[in-house]
């Protein structure tokens, strides 16, 4: 028996959220905004807190500076369950993004610090015997990991362990990744359709999902947004599934990364890939009814009543 169902393996930074912002900034003037929060941020940990927060056993394999943020990122993830054993300290600092909220707009800022710089030489390899799957986010913003992908896959393969990938979006938009050496290692694959369509560079879902087709190595599930989510099988075979659709959106922060935990933490149980899908459909659609990524996640008995309650839905966890 593994220790953990989920090792998440990828970025940790914070995010300062600026809120009721007077105007856009402009070079050389003081300009003031009435409200901020810092809480934990990046994809991968908003992953992994809501997986735990389903009833997975999570550790996060990361890298903090020795820094009041590293110790923000390490106290938030535990609260939510997650273990962080093998979250290193670093000499460079913890990762900081500047969220400025503008109405329905936002401009972001993000200093990568340590998760840029984290390698497979920063992972312990001890996870690796200790978990029976390994989700991989924001690939894009982690330019040692993205060197270092074939290591880590290389390593889980030999273990046999499973993995999923989003890559999430190139924030340089270059998609320096060769997805036809690195899919084929890759369990399930889970992009959104724009971020399918940049990363094959073809102008239709259909087209960037043909493209990838042959070197799936089991199956990939495409975020539609609102429209719900595309299963495609490594045999070709496909099933769309529509959104469940909240009436009542609070915000879809982090909607996809919860679709994520959802999708993982019902497959690392053993269920059937359609029951995956839909409990990610599920999932993602909680996020919509609390702010935050991780807002609408504090138990699995929550989720379970959000979903009877807004979607008439029983999770299958």
């Amino acid at each position: 028996m593994k220790r953990f169902d989920i090792a998440a393996i990828g970025e940790l930074n914070v995010d300062i959220i600026l809120n009721r912002i007077e105007s856009e900034p402009e070079i050389g003037k003081e300009k003031f905004a009435k409200d901020m929060t810092v809480t934990l941020g990046s994809s991968t940990a908003i992953f992994a807190a809501n997986a735990a927060s389903l009833g997975s056993k999570v550790c996060f394999v990361g890298l903090v500076g020795r820094d009041s943020f590293g110790d923000l990122v390490k106290t938030s993830l535990e609260a939510k369950g997650v273990d962080t054993r093998y979250i290193m300290d670093g000499p460079t600092p913890t990762g900081a993004t500047i969220c400025m909220n503008y109405g329905e707009d936002r401009a972001n800022l993000t200093y990568q610090g340590s998760m840029d710089v984290m390698g497979w030489d920063d992972i312990d390899k001890d996870v690796f015997d200790n978990t029976r799957h390994i989700h991989l986010s924001s690939l894009f913003m982690q330019s040692a990991l993205l060197r270092d992908i074939h290591k880590v896959l290389d390593a889980a393969a030999e273990k046999g362990i499973t993995v999923s990938l989003d890559t999430q979006w190139d924030p340089m938009e270059t998609w320096k990744l060769d997805y036809r050496s690195v899919l084929p290692k890759i369990t399930i694959f889970m992009p959104n359709e724009k971020e399918l369509q940049a990363l094959t560079g073809k102008d239709s879902l259909e087209g960037a999902i043909a493209e990838v087709l042959p070197f799936l190595g089991n199956a990939m599930v495409v975020k539609c947004g609102s429209k719900g989510s595309l299963l495609v099988r490594k045999d070709g075979n496909m099933k769309l599934l529509p959104a469940f659709l909240n009436s009542d959106v609070v915000d879809a922060i982090g909607a996809g990364d919860s679709f994520n935990s959802g999708f993982i933490s019902a497959f690392v149980k053993g269920l059937p890939l359609e029951d995956c899908q839909e409990t990610g459909n599920l999932t993602g659609a909680v996020n919509t009814t609390a702010a935050g990524g991780t807002g609408a996640f504090t138990s699995l008995e929550h989720v379970r009543e959000v979903c009877r309650g807004r979607f008439a839905k029983e999770i299958k966890l």
